[in-house]
């Protein structure tokens, strides 16, 4: 009789509901709460910049408050120290960027070969992207570039030169662009190391008993591979490096033709109150992160349509 019982239950359980059969609200309603903190932390933020973009609003003078319109826009590009800012962002980035790729791009071929303490070098490198930006500024500025008792002087003298040089005012961009390749150069060297590791064995195998050359192999078959892992390391260097204000704050405050628009950024809205400037800036540096970002998306979906297939 129980057995009959239990049976006649199992039959006349309702069969279960389909998950696409659920409302959509249903299916949703848990992401919500991250969706409005997502709304609430970064899109009204943004709202309130691209609002105050469109006044003339300095803090000094609130009498003068007004709608500008486009006038913040036109003198973010006309004013001489914002376009000269906007050539230095560029600059910086690209020069970063491609160091960077060049770079890591050798440190990840050295660590797809196999090697006693490989592990332990693969560490090593790894360490200046975990160094917090403010830090590896630090330490450029005064451990490494210090004309008194920084270490390139230090080397210069126990090698015999009697030239002690200050690197910062002698070459301040590159100075800035050299904390930056520390700091970057791991970042791509990982994104290239997975795309190495990711590489099919056989067509190099291949390759190899049809005896080309280390070269060859490289040219025609790693280096096309690595055509989108290199695409993505620049696009996603590009979106954070574009945006860089800690080098450029601490190792040279933005002088000696080194301001970014992030810097100028600062400098319009903390030095100069011109909170209208300086949220049109800001809104250039957002649509221009924006574009960026979404090469860098159509990329990433790509590597994974690569992936399925």
């Amino acid at each position: 009789m129980a057995v009959l019982t239990r049976e006649r239950s199992v039959v006349d359980r309702p069969p279960p509901v389909p998950r696409n059969k659920y409302p959509k609200w249903g299916r949703r309603a848990p992401l919500l709460p991250a969706l409005i903190f997502l709304v609430v932390v970064t899109q009204l933020p943004f709202l309130a910049t691209l609002f105050i973009s469109f006044m003339k609003w300095n803090s000094l003078d609130p009498a003068g408050r007004g709608f500008a319109g486009f006038d913040n826009y036109v003198t973010v590009f006309t004013d001489p120290d914002l376009r000269s800012s906007v050539w230095n962002t560029i600059v910086l980035t690209a020069s970063v960027v491609i160091i960077s790729l060049v770079l890591g791009l050798g440190l990840a071929l050295l660590l797809d070969k196999k090697f006693a303490g490989r592990g332990l070098v693969r560490t090593m490198l790894i360490a200046p992207f975990l160094v917090v930006p403010v830090a590896a500024a630090l330490i450029w500025k005064h451990v490494l570039y210090n004309p008194e008792y920084g270490l390139f002087n230090g080397v210069l003298n126990w090698l015999g030169f009697d030239a002690q040089p200050d690197w910062i005012s002698s070459m301040p961009m590159t100075a800035v662009v050299l904390s930056l390749v520390w700091q970057w150069t791991p970042f791509m060297m990982l994104i290239l190391l997975a795309g190495l590791q990711s590489k099919p064995v056989e067509p190099v195998e291949a390759a190899t008993i049809d005896g080309a050359s280390s070269f060859q192999i490289f040219r025609y078959l790693t280096f096309p591979h690595l055509r989108q892992y290199l695409e993505l390391g620049g696009l996603l260097g590009s979106i954070y490096v574009v945006q860089n204000f800690d080098a450029v704050f601490t190792i040279t405050s933005g002088g000696l033709g080194t301001a970014n628009l992030p810097y100028m950024i600062y400098q319009t809205f903390y030095q100069a109150h011109e909170y209208g400037e300086a949220s049109a800036a800001g809104v250039i540096v957002v649509v221009g992160s924006i574009i960026i970002a979404t090469f860098a998306l159509r990329t990433v979906s790509s590597l994974f349509k690569e992936d399925k297939r």
